[in-house]
């Protein structure tokens, strides 16, 4: 296959027309090729000369398109190089994000015909431009190219630098919803990233704030979503679910109140209570594929830690026993399950059948855990000045005395 070798004495973007539609009509004949060819280069030309840049790029994509199956990755890779280059030579911005939408559409249009090839190019359009939002649309092709080419494993690593996108972008909150869940729908199929992808999905449920019902009402079928996924992961204990907007409306919502009832069992009381919501709405529970084994034992993890922040410090083992409905010999079991799921920082005392914490996991951080902490920052304040001023009152001391022993009677 002959390869575009652009020369001095041609623009590159009238090589490419050439190249392209010299195999776009090469089924009809010399004649025909030469007369098409002629034609479409002239009004590439025409366009470069008037400076019509977004004219001359649906141009040469409707070149690229017919021939982007008759040519290798390397020549497709050098015709949208040198196309997706022209969004550079707009002075307008305008002009330049419209550039950018018909390269960034038309590449993403076929997603299952050389998907990597196609996320390739949308990232090097994406280095070209200076736009933020620009930059932004572009990006977000490249979410729905990997999903429907099924190439997702090449777009994750970026998602580590979403803080940094969204600083550049500066996209309204409207956008940063789009955002957050096309990324949270992406990794809820990704194997092992079930974590960060509920982390996302609360990042969406967090824009809406103060919005009337029908904006939020959009979020319901999301809120309901964050919530199971919070439930059936074994390994998550912790979240601010319960006092955001999108999810509070479920509280008095017809179809999903239960729902929310429990988020906050699960939040904010112990296993007894999730066992009697059980009871009443096992139905409920297997529609949403809740394993009620599974609950029972995240209940009792979280019952434990509950149980360890009650300030005193210490835990007896009967009522642990009694919180957790587990016999005598289960309770040194849970507590080292507790451990190793860092929701305890404890020592077991068998002498006294006590647990001793130094340390637990708030299942959710309110004005509540804020006011407690603030608490204890002020009593480590006063135990530290009391140190301090000891410490002092104690080397005055000393030095006084060392003072009176060398004195010379004469």
């Amino acid at each position: 296959m002959t390869s575009i070798v652009p020369t001095s004495e041609e623009d590159p973007s009238i090589s490419v027309v050439r190249f392209t539609s010299e195999l776009a009509w090469d089924d009809a004949g010399p004649e025909v090729v030469e007369s098409q060819v002629t034609e479409l280069c002239m009004e590439a030309q025409e366009f470069i000369v008037n400076g019509r840049w977004l004219d001359l790029v649906s141009l040469m994509l409707t070149s690229a398109d017919l021939v982007f199956s008759k040519v290798s990755e390397k020549d497709l890779e050098c015709i949208y190089t040198v196309i997706c280059s022209l969004v550079s030579k707009s002075e307008s911005p305008s002009e330049a994000l419209e550039m950018a939408k018909l390269i960034a559409t038309n590449v993403s249009q076929q997603p299952n015909d050389k998907p990597a090839l196609r996320l390739k190019i949308l990232f090097n359009l994406y280095n070209l431009l200076e736009n933020p939002f620009s930059r932004f649309f572009v990006y977000m092709k490249a979410l729905d190219l990997v999903v429907n080419g099924k190439v997702v494993e090449h777009i994750i690593p970026s998602f580590k630098k979403i803080d940094n996108f969204l600083k550049e972008w500066n996209i309204d909150t409207l956008h940063q919803r789009q955002l957050f869940l096309a990324i949270a729908n992406i990794l809820k199929d990704n194997k092992g990233s079930l974590k960060d992808s509920f982390n996302f999905l609360t990042k969406y449920l967090d824009t809406f704030s103060c919005e009337d019902s029908y904006v939020m009402s959009e979020a319901k079928e999301e809120a309901v979503r964050a919530i199971v996924e919070f439930v059936k992961a074994p390994g998550m204990f912790q979240c601010k679910l319960l006092d955001m907007p999108a999810v509070v409306q479920l509280e008095k919502d017809g179809k999903y109140a239960l729902v929310y009832q429990l988020l906050k069992i699960f939040l904010t009381q112990r296993l007894d209570a999730y066992l009697d919501f059980q009871a009443a709405n096992s139905t409920l529970l297997k529609s949403y594929g809740l394993v009620h084994e599974d609950c029972i034992t995240k209940m009792r993890l979280m019952s434990l830690a509950d149980l360890g922040s009650n300030g005193s410090g210490e835990i007896s083992y009967a009522l642990i026993k009694d919180t957790l409905r587990i016999a005598d010999e289960e309770v040194e079991l849970w507590v080292v399950k507790a451990i190793s799921a860092k929701l305890l920082d404890c020592k077991m005392d068998q002498m006294n059948q006590t647990v001793i914490v130094s340390r637990c996991t708030e299942r959710m951080f309110g004005m509540h855990q804020w006011e407690a902490l603030r608490s204890k920052l002020a009593a480590w304040r006063g135990n530290v000045a009391s140190v301090i001023s000891t410490i002092q009152s104690n080397k005055a001391a000393e030095d006084g005395s060392q003072a009176v022993h060398g004195l010379t009677i004469r």
